[in-house]
């Protein structure tokens, strides 16, 4: 059975938390619900209704940025050459990894290993998207996969809060040069 639409008033309610809580992770990486109601303007009864245990929030975060990031592929490569689209898909991928950082050190291990294995296959696919082009048109080095790049790219969520303006997107540029064919 399908679930009934959402009235329209709802599905704002709904957008403006998952914004909220967005920004408030990736600000301080403290999940505190009550300054997430107040952000996104709701009561706390509101979000609870749309969300009813915090880990439901975070997963729903998790899922709207690793569905935002997949989405941005295709339509980067639309509008730019392969090499410049993989380079703005990246700047995409700093903001991700700084929310899944907040998102991961939330919640409990478990919960923390069923969001990445649902994120690596839809994030890999939009890389390889990226990758393939890049390879067609020349300007990717052929012998590099998706998985290479994840595995390059893994260190973001190492990064210390203090130095992550400073180093994440300097860092996923050093990675661009390196897939760049020579």
């Amino acid at each position: 059975m399908n679930a009934a639409p959402r009235r329209a008033d709802a599905a704002e309610n709904r957008a403006r938390i998952i914004g909220a809580a967005r920004a408030v992770i990736a600000r301080s990486g403290e999940v505190k619900l009550n300054a997430i109601a107040k952000e996104a303007g709701v009561g706390q009864g509101t979000l609870y209704r749309h969300f009813p245990t915090r880990e439901a929030l975070l997963a729903e975060v998790y899922a709207y940025d690793v569905n935002e990031l997949v989405a941005a592929a295709p339509a980067l490569l639309a509008e730019y050459e392969p090499l410049a689209a993989l380079r703005l898909w990246f700047d995409r991928v700093a903001d991700y990894a700084r929310v899944k950082r907040g998102v991961f050190a939330a919640v409990e291990a478990g919960v923390q290993r069923d969001l990445a294995a649902n994120s690596h296959g839809p994030i890999g696919d939009a890389l390889t998207a990226l990758l393939v082009a890049g390879k067609a048109d020349g300007t990717i080095r052929p012998d590099v996969d998706a998985r290479d790049v994840i595995l390059l790219i893994g260190y973001l969520s190492r990064l210390d809060e203090a130095e992550w303006d400073a180093r994440a997107r300097h860092l996923l540029r050093l990675v661009v040069d390196g897939l760049r064919r020579r």
